[in-house]
């Protein structure tokens, strides 16, 4: 009766509510429009399974991201902390932590953890955002409010994706030991960007993906949370198809 209830429960989710609908919708319209019908059954039934934690996990392949945890017995030192920016939801009602996304608070965790670890490093904050709020300011703040001291962190307010994190910080972290905080999924085309740049990171990530754990009752369910996952690893493959066709292009760049 319990996993009934869930898998009931969880069907009726926006997600695989509004995607069964959808479904049984193009299975009426096969009728009339054979071919329109067919490609939007297709579509959606294909959008409802990378949607499941069972098609998710093959395709987020969470073995792959933990090359990128970071062992702080194999580093005795570290002299740059750098936070990667990420989500942020402004509102000047809010307290600065409060406006910073689930992966941009995963990433100050971790950067504010490895502060503690290694109390000499300098934590550095990163990414723009929306007019006068920044992700790197709310970052700070939110550090201080933890207990990070002020005069350890520097901000970075005017990079506006990776690259730009890498180009405008590169010159104050070439011969340095640097961390690189970011998500899992991101790690790999960062720590390129930044090497590109000559700066060799140690990564740290954070913000990992694995639902090998979850009961078998919802394995099979379609899931939001899934699918920003699978959206986010998307994000990844089209941002390091563009990067290769940059440097194709113009070896130099980026």
């Amino acid at each position: 009766m319990f996993e009934l209830k869930k898998i009931l429960g969880a069907m009726l989710m926006p997600l695989p509510l509004f995607g069964l609908i959808c479904a049984l919708c193009f299975l009426i319209a096969l009728r009339n429009n054979k071919v329109a019908a067919f490609s939007g059954l297709l579509v959606t039934c294909a959008l409802m399974l990378i949607s499941t934690p069972f098609m998710g996990q093959k395709i987020v392949d969470p073995s792959t991201q933990l090359q990128y945890v970071f062992n702080s017995k194999n580093h005795s030192k570290i002299d740059k902390i750098v936070v990667l920016g990420c989500d942020l939801i402004p509102n000047p009602n809010l307290s600065a932590n409060s406006q910073l996304g689930n992966c941009a608070k995963s990433r100050l965790v971790e950067g504010i953890r490895l502060a503690y670890l290694y109390p000499h490093a300098q934590l550095i904050v990163s990414g723009g955002g929306y007019g006068k709020v920044t992700n790197s300011h709310l970052m700070q703040q939110t550090a201080i409010s933890l207990g990070v001291k002020a005069n350890r962190i520097k901000q970075n307010p005017a990079a506006m994706d990776t690259a730009d994190e890498a180009k405008f910080l590169a010159p104050a972290l070439v011969d340095f030991k640097v961390a690189l905080v970011t998500s899992s999924s991101h790690m790999r085309r960062a720590k390129d960007l930044f090497n590109a740049q000559g700066v060799d990171v140690i990564p740290a990530a954070t913000d990992f993906y694995d639902y090998s754990a979850w009961p078998v009752h919802k394995q099979y369910v379609p899931n939001v949370n899934v699918l920003l996952a699978v959206t986010r690893q998307w994000h990844e493959v089209i941002g390091r198809g563009w990067i290769a066709v940059r440097r194709w292009i113009d070896p130099e760049a980026l």
